[in-house]
């Protein structure tokens, strides 16, 4: 936990606000479309029906300093608002690449439906997006629960996807095979529990994060500032709706099937499993081994491979910014 980011990541990384007060202190409220919650650069609106529902896609669209003609699309994790990737924005877009960066429906800046979530409708929201910024085919670059997606685009829109880079990405295993199902009411009752300081701690034991504690305050600050609106039992129910997708529509089985060129980036020491706590202690240890089965994954497919980088937790393009640079733009000049 004492290693410090450099310069430039810390720069770019915290032009999202950082709190200085404790987390037990009172919060300003957010909205649960994170108003009030700065991002790095300008967020547009896409108008999206899921389900007979009318909902807002949020996105940022940053411009290339000097245009190669392609188009990176970021894909976010489940507990982090797209801002998280002001570095790698401000990387790819200094390498010629048109970078845009959605908030998926029922995250972050984008609206939380009252349905459920699937990642059939995320995805072909994401494509909807696309098709509204007339984007032909893009590089797709996803990081944890995004990595579930993109790989859900891949396999449903191989004619759109130029690159896929899953970066420390969850759903590398059924976690079916482990883990019990849990009634929704139950994860709610649970989530509305959690404290600040007791998600600091959940996000620095599951993530393995190696970043020092003010880098995480962001985050901690984007789920529990909401908790003052009007409306957070309806970003809650959303939430947990995310949660229960990962548990219920695995992907696992289809990463093999994927025959675009695909670079898995992890983190030697991210062993996070969604749903362990819930699994009987015998086969608690048996999940997560995430950099072995990404592997073992890559082994399977016509054109992946995977990297491994030491000393590095589920928030790799954080923690390793130059290696991560390093291997993101080398896989996508090829």
């Amino acid at each position: 936990m004492n290693r410090f980011l450099p310069a430039a990541l810390a720069a770019a990384l915290f032009t999202i606000p950082l709190a200085s007060h404790a987390d037990t202190a009172p919060r300003e409220p957010y909205g649960i479309a994170l108003e009030g919650f700065a991002y790095p650069y300008p967020v547009h609106l896409l108008p999206i029906v899921n389900d007979g529902e009318q909902l807002s896609m949020a996105y940022m669209d940053v411009a290339a300093e000097r245009p190669n003609g392609r188009t990176v699309v970021l894909l976010h994790g489940r507990n982090f608002p797209s801002s998280y990737w002001a570095p790698v924005i401000k990387m790819l877009s200094e390498a010629g690449y048109r970078v845009v960066v959605p908030d998926q429906i029922g995250f972050g800046k984008s609206s939380k439906p009252a349905g459920e979530l699937h990642f059939d409708n995320l995805a072909r929201n994401t494509i909807a997006l696309l098709d509204h910024l007339e984007i032909n085919k893009a590089e797709i670059v996803a990081h944890s629960l995004g990595g579930m997606l993109g790989v859900r685009i891949a396999r449903a829109y191989p004619d759109r996807v130029a690159h896929l880079v899953l970066t420390a990405p969850i759903g590398l295993e059924d976690y079916r095979l482990y883990v019990p199902p849990t009634p929704t009411e139950k994860i709610i009752e649970t989530e509305d529990k959690l404290t600040a300081d007791g998600y600091r701690k959940q996000l620095q034991t599951n993530y393995a994060i190696k970043l020092p504690g003010e880098a995480i305050t962001p985050f901690i600050d984007a789920r529990f500032n909401i908790k003052g609106s009007p409306d957070y039992p309806r970003w809650l129910r959303a939430f947990v709706s995310s949660g229960q997708m990962i548990y219920r529509e695995p992907v696992a089985h289809e990463i093999p099937l994927i025959a675009l060129p695909t670079l898995f980036i992890m983190g030697a020491d991210d062993h996070n499993a969604p749903g362990r706590p819930l699994a009987p202690e015998a086969l608690r240890a048996k999940m997560g081994q995430n950099a072995e089965l990404a592997k073992q994954l890559a082994a399977k497919m016509p054109n992946a491979r995977a990297e491994v980088i030491p000393d590095t937790g589920h928030l790799v393009f954080l923690e390793s910014p130059e290696k991560y640079r390093e291997l993101v733009l080398g896989f996508l000049s090829r």
